[in-house]
């Protein structure tokens, strides 16, 4: 990839409420480009950066947010060849798991691999390929100058899980379950784009409490969070040489 003497960093949100704390923080505009797809874009500039927020928009047909694989796949691509950027950050909300020790609204650095926890492909020679384990950035260096935790994200297209789905997040040492993360991997690894996560926690996958309701209940404190970082990961970037922004964040 050629990159500019400006550093420009996308950050892929799947809902409109997720990333209206970040929007607000950065003082971003919208964005107006023509498509054919409900993506939505706003932006913002800094003095070495430019950054670029995506975000899936709204489905036709249902009204809702367009939450899951499929749409992170789209906006993914949409984002690549239509902006170019030289790093992605997919960032959301996620699950967590208590027994880890982590707490609601705690922020993720994704960790080196991404991980489908629900893509079953009971045909030989496709089981790896359903597990996805598509790379990300080195995060190691960011996570060390933030203070913050580093950890597998697992993605699938339930905000519940299945016992198989929970085996598969066991089996991956997964720290953060989300619906989109591996999909943005997995198109950013096929485009050669570095591409890492910032995850805040709602919820946990092993409390009693159903998953919707924890997700409900905290989506304030963790979109908040969420937007501090952000702001704190695009400062820690405009401080690197556009030739250092590559698999080592």
């Amino acid at each position: 990839m050629v990159m500019s003497e400006r550093l420009r960093v996308a950050f892929l949100f799947a809902m409109q409420g997720e990333a209206d704390p970040t929007l607000d923080q950065f003082g971003a505009t919208a964005l107006e480009v023509s498509s054919r797809y409900p993506v939505r874009y706003y932006q913002t500039h800094a003095e070495t950066t430019d950054v670029l927020f995506a975000i899936n928009g709204i489905d036709r047909l249902h009204g809702v947010d367009l939450i899951g694989t499929q749409a992170a796949t789209m906006t993914t691509i949409q984002v690549i060849e239509s902006h170019e950027p030289d790093v992605i950050i997919s960032a959301g909300t996620a699950g967590g798991w208590e027994h880890h020790g982590t707490s609601i609204g705690q922020v993720y650095l994704s960790d080196d691999t991404f991980h489908f926890h629900d893509r079953r492909i009971g045909l030989t020679g496709w089981e790896a390929y359903g597990r996805g384990s598509y790379p990300g950035a080195n995060t190691r260096k960011l996570a060390q100058a933030l203070g913050l935790e580093r950890g597998v994200i697992t993605s699938g297209n339930s905000l519940g899980q299945s016992d198989e789905d929970r085996t598969a997040m066991i089996a991956s040492e997964a720290r953060a379950k989300d619906m989109e993360a591996a999909a943005v991997a997995w198109v950013a690894h096929e485009a050669h784009v570095p591409m890492f996560a910032i995850k805040a926690i709602t919820d946990f996958v092993d409390h009693p409490a159903h998953t919707a309701q924890q997700f409900t209940a905290n989506f304030d404190t963790a979109t908040a969070a969420l937007a501090d970082i952000a702001n704190r990961v695009t400062d820690h970037l405009g401080q690197r040489r556009l030739g250092d922004i590559g698999t080592s964040i």
